[in-house]
């Protein structure tokens, strides 16, 4: 739990104080100089042989073609202020910049090109160590610095594209595959000195990894570090995390927790045997994937223009477009073949729970939770039309942080919007492909569900593993830490797993009592009125046709998460906000109040400093100024006047079209959903009707 709040320290500062530390312009001599190791060996189940697809397939990409130049600054100041930002925002520890040294180019290096003459430098330290034995460790030991070097690498590869993207020359260097002494450039970025015969990162006390971006964009660079003292290193404003940086008190960030129960206290939000909404289980149809928003724009059902749109609305922007390529390369991959034998010692459902969450948050997760798949949380057919039979037992469900600080900076939905969700969806599938791989190893089936390919429903069973409940904005759950700014990834399994009860943290009556989502909504598909029964289940009910139609076709921006970025729920952590979090799920007569001071003190509307990146759209194979400018919207204190007319087309199971109906527009009939929306259950008669013993 912070002390200070980050509001104030722009994005591309990072989230450690590298800025006050004393530079120099002399570099020290790395000769005989290695990097600090990994203690542990790698056991007998250790998942480290899951890394090397990862790891290959991205050094398959650490170069490429450059599209034209894009409309960017010519100020090298904010050039190495953007790209040091979006490697923050893909979370790197430490990022610094550097002019390229002709003693970095390695011997047999092929890319000492003369327009190769800066390098962005990124740092990831490996994940926590205990001295004590912890749950996961027999997976997890043996892998800390190949795990460090895949996100490493995947920050590079990703950086490097997105500047070909906006027309530099671009090369990534990773730990497996480069052509330049990354040491030597951590050591001129400013991220690195030597002690004695080992290179140290400051603020760090264990071991990380490098890797680096050579390119030909003209950058601001950093100077190497200077000698430092005692009272440097423990400088206590750093201890204590002044100025919203981490803190040097492990604590302050949740160091001391064990790896298996995550940074954030989720086993101190109350446990329950049931949702906290009613869900019927057998009346409850499955749908196909064809039946989703977007699947009916593709197949054509919204008219040509949505069909065409949804073809680039999410990654529709130059970082958005390095991410996209990622996912769809490892789509192939999320399922394979499972060892003959099963592994020693993996029958304990309790061990391994916290074994996998472990290793889930080991590879970046930001919360994890277990459940039993009911049956209608699988599809019925997938996106080409085949059925689907349900073929796993339990799933791993794990949700990944859209970043606190970026959304502060936007609107929600303008130019980031998709790149924080493809950015999400693309850690996920590299978490969970990892995972999954490993699970078969040990001789259980498993495969990842991931955004671009999933049997399974994400929303019921990020509910089903308690990582949430059913909220106002409707076809989401919400986290009591992380509230709605998330993606989800899951992996399904036979290995054996105790689930997760359900959560209960008293979000229901809070939606009831605010309807921020809904006034803030840019198309009014979130309802203002209260739940309904919709195929078997209680919940807000939002218009999937605007959502979906105002998503694809939105012009100003990239995509839409305005829901998220005005929750009161989205909020950053510090300690101030951590006792409004308590005081919201233990005394229900202070909910209203929280809701209305949300807008009172401004919450929801952009901080200025953290907007970081640049408004750029990709279209036809280059960058360029958006045509039709940017959404900058604040809070619409108005924006509740449609409650009283908002009109809410409910799409039933029985108005949607068959899973075998591939290519084939099936025309959305608005005058029939709303109709359905009139005659919907409430959820009071539903329970009424169950009580009678009545279908």
């Amino acid at each position: 739990m912070k002390l200070f709040s980050n509001r104030k320290r722009p994005v591309h500062l990072g989230p450690y104080p590298l800025e006050r530390l004393p530079r120099t312009n002399a570099v020290p001599s790395l000769s005989g100089v290695r990097r600090p190791q990994e203690r542990r060996p790698a056991g007998d189940q250790s998942a480290v042989d899951a890394y090397s697809f990862y790891l290959d397939l991205l050094d398959s990409q650490r170069a490429g073609d450059v599209a034209p130049t894009a409309p960017v600054p010519d100020d090298p100041v904010e050039r190495s202020q953007n790209v040091k930002a979006g490697l923050y925002f893909l979370d790197a520890d430490m990022v610094g910049c550097a002019a390229v040294p002709a003693e970095a180019w390695l011997a047999d290096g092929s890319g000492a090109e003369d327009d190769h003459r800066f390098a962005v430098v990124v740092l990831i330290a490996h994940s926590r160590q205990f001295s004590s034995p912890q749950p996961g460790d027999r997976w997890i030991d043996g892998t800390r610095q190949v795990n460090a070097d895949l996100r490493a690498a995947e920050l590079a590869v990703i950086t490097a594209a997105y500047l070909r993207t906006i027309g530099f020359a671009a090369t990534a260097h990773t730990a497996t595959e480069t052509d330049v002494d990354l040491n030597c450039l951590a050591t001129h970025a400013g991220l690195v000195d030597v002690k004695g015969r080992e290179l140290r990162a400051p603020f760090l006390a264990g071991g990380f990894s490098v890797a680096a971006i050579t390119t030909s964009m003209e950058m601001a660079v950093d100077q190497p570090l200077a000698r430092r003292g005692l009272a440097s290193r423990l400088d206590p404003r750093w201890m204590l995390g002044w100025g919203g940086t981490r803190a040097g008190f492990g604590r302050l960030n949740g160091d001391h927790r064990p790896l298996h129960m995550g940074r954030y206290p989720m086993e101190r939000i109350r446990r329950v045997d049931e949702p906290t909404t009613l869900i019927i289980e057998d009346e409850v149809e499955r749908v196909p994937v064809r039946a989703g928003g977007f699947p009916r724009a593709a197949n054509g059902d919204m008219g040509p223009k949505f069909q065409k749109d949804v073809k680039v609305f999410a990654y529709k922007t130059p970082s958005a477009q390095s991410y996209v390529r990622q996912i769809r390369a490892m789509v192939p991959y999320q399922n394979g073949d499972v060892a003959s034998e099963i592994a020693p010692d993996t029958d304990d459902p309790d061990a391994n729970a916290e074994a996998i969450k472990a290793l889930a948050y080991h590879l970046g997760g930001d919360m994890v939770g277990v459940c039993k798949i009911p049956d209608y949380a699988w599809y019925s057919h997938r996106g080409d039309g085949t059925p689907i039979e349900p073929y796993h037992r339990n799933a791993v469900v794990i949700l990944l942080d859209q970043g606190y600080e970026t959304m502060e900076g936007a609107s929600g939905d303008d130019w980031i919007s998709g790149a924080q969700s493809m950015r999400a969806y693309m850690r996920g599938a590299q978490i969970a492909g990892i995972m999954a791989s490993h699970v078969r190893s040990l001789g259980y089936g498993a495969a990842s569900q991931t955004n671009s390919l999933s049997d399974v429903l994400h929303i019921p069973l990020v509910l089903q593993a308690g990582l949430g409940e059913m909220s106002r904005i409707g076809e989401l759950v919400l986290n009591p830490f992380v509230g709605p700014r998330f993606k989800s990834v899951v992996l399904t399994t036979d290995l054996p797993l105790t689930a997760d009860r359900h959560i209960d943290f008293g979000l229901q009556d809070f939606c009831n009592k605010c309807t921020k989502c809904a006034r803030e909504c840019p198309c009014g598909a979130i309802p203002f009125g209260d739940k309904i029964m919709f195929n078997g289940y209680e919940t807000w009910k939002p218009d999937v046709e605007k959502c979906t139609k105002y998503r694809l076709g939105n012009l100003k921006g990239s995509a839409c998460g305005r829901c998220m970025k005005t929750c009161p729920y989205n909020m950053e952590g510090v300690l101030a906000e951590r006792a409004f979090l308590w005081s919201a799920i233990h005394l229900p007569f202070t909910r209203s109040w929280i809701a209305s001071l949300d807008d009172k003190v401004g919450r929801g509307s952009i901080n200025a400093i953290k907007k970081w990146w640049w408004d750029l759209e990709f279209v036809d194979g280059k960058t360029v100024e958006p045509t039709k400018g940017t959404n900058r919207r604040e809070l619409d204190f108005d924006g509740g006047r449609i409650a009283d007319k908002q009109k809410v087309a409910l799409y039933t199971p029985d108005l949607l079209p068959p899973g075998d109906s591939v290519g084939v527009p099936v025309k959305l009939i608005r005058k029939d959903a709303l109709e359905r929306a009139d005659a919907a259950e409430t959820p009071a008669d539903a329970r009424k009707r169950i009580r009678q013993g009545s279908r």
